[in-house]
């Protein structure tokens, strides 16, 4: 792969027209405003990332995440770009220079496919095909089709999201470039070969889509002829990639101090431990002369020293690991690849993670409620959509606004219409729903 095709200005769904200059801003800039100024994007700040909605104590959602991971995403794309223009100064003149914003806007893209209640939403939708009521489905809809509702994940379904028709586009989507959209697409593959995980990049209804974007790019492609169609990634995959690991695994450490279930030692230890002993004391002694005692901001300090490390170090891996990335031939992150003091304390803070807060109470209940509340909605909307003609099925259908594909004549589309309106719900919005059809609330008027 080349960095010369692999940034390029050309747009989804305006592929002969010439870029248009309104302004001084560049296509990438563009793509980041379009994103900002939208309202799926919007919606994730009624989205649960890990923990509950906030009440009296503020923690992260899928929004405030989100604009962390792009700028962490943006620090890492110019960092990028620089070294690599030291090393070789005649991609200066290439759009290299430009990934910082690619990479940025893709890390605002990235969690806009999710569905409410983080990743019990999904796992309800998985399960609801798997184990619920629609299996008795598989019989009447495609393997492809099937593959995909069955491995539902949020990362296929903001490539959906943002390339799909059903936005009231004519163009398709959201119209963005080819490059922010490949740096997106975190598992390059269709489900049918998704791994142990059940990750995969897009459905099978956008697979043309990504095609054409990876042809143009000059995107490696795995597959042979006739078999599932599966790539390498965009290297721009990787930074956007890193952010996310970044913020997600430190932020949620921050967040569970501020929720007291990890103690004030607990987390600086976890955080200390990035730095060598040399480091630690020439931090300390930072927070002594800065005069901050409380110990929330404490956290904070400790926080933005390991989030400063850990880009420091990504950019440094994949620089030095620049020919693997552009042969397709690098495994695992970049967080996988970073020295080995480093990785084994990101490691120990997700070990942690994993024991004490994603098994924490607050997390579990909304995990719960979420995952009931998900089921039903689909069991009574994909009832909808399989039987249009009864009366209820009728008054359900009627509150899907046009942009979905719900009366379509072909029951794939109908499903996937459903899943579209679910996975684009708010957590409240997905409640008040729930409660409706349940007949535990009336509107007021």
């Amino acid at each position: 792969m080349q960095w010369e095709k692999l940034i390029s200005y050309k747009r989804l769904g305006q592929e002969n027209r010439n870029p248009e200059r309104h302004d001084d801003r560049s296509q990438f800039k563009r793509d980041y405003d379009r994103l900002i100024f939208s309202a799926p994007f919007r919606r994730m700040q009624n989205k649960t990332q890990v923990f509950p909605l906030p009440g009296s104590i503020f923690v992260h959602n899928r929004l405030t995440h989100s604009l962390e991971v792009a700028s962490v995403g943006m620090s890492l794309g110019n960092d990028v770009a620089n070294l690599l223009i030291q090393q070789r100064p005649e991609l200066s003149q290439s759009l290299l220079p430009h990934i910082g914003t690619i990479v940025s806007t893709a890390c605002l893209a990235h969690d806009m496919g999710n569905p409410p209640f983080g990743h019990s939403g999904e796992k309800a939708i998985q399960a609801f095909f798997t184990e619920g009521e629609g299996s008795y489905l598989k019989e009447k809809l495609s393997s492809e089709f099937w593959s995909d509702i069955t491995h539902f994940e949020g990362n296929a379904n903001a490539f959906r999201l943002l390339t799909h028709r059903f936005l009231g586009r004519r163009d398709g989507g959201f119209v963005m470039t080819y490059s922010t959209l490949a740096s997106i697409v975190k598992y390059p593959y269709a489900s049918l070969v998704a791994n142990k995980k059940g990750k995969f990049g897009f459905f099978n209804s956008e697979k043309h889509i990504y095609e054409r974007i990876a042809h143009e790019l000059g995107i490696k492609k795995i597959s042979k002829e006739k078999e599932p169609l599966q790539y390498s990634r965009h290297p721009l995959v990787y930074l956007v990639e890193a952010a996310d690991d970044i913020c997600y695994e430190i932020m949620d450490i921050e967040d569970s101090h501020k929720l007291k279930i990890l103690s004030f030692d607990e987390t600086a230890n976890m955080l200390l431990e990035f730095f060598t002993d040399e480091e630690k004391r020439h931090i300390l002694q930072r927070i002594i002369d800065e005069g901050i005692t409380d110990e929330n901001e404490k956290v904070i300090y400790f926080r933005a020293c390991v989030i400063g490390k850990l880009e420091n170090e990504c950019v440094k891996t994949f620089v030095e690991n620049e020919d693997n990335i552009l042969n397709g031939t690098f495994n695992g992150s970049l967080i996988d690849h970073i020295s080995t003091p480093l990785n084994r304390a990101y490691k120990h803070c997700t070990d942690i993670s994993k024991r004490k807060i994603y098994n924490s109470r607050p997390v579990l209940d909304v995990e719960l409620s979420g995952y009931k509340i998900i089921e039903t909605l689909m069991s009574n909307l994909i009832e909808a959509a399989v039987h249009p003609e009864k009366f209820h099925s009728q008054q359900l259908i009627n509150r899907f606004s046009s942009q979905y594909d719900i009366r379509s004549e072909l029951l794939e589309e109908r499903i996937m219409a459903v899943i579209d309106y679910i996975s684009g719900m708010t957590d409240v919005y997905a409640l008040d729903i729930y409660q409706k059809i349940n007949g535990i609330s009336l509107p007021i008027v």
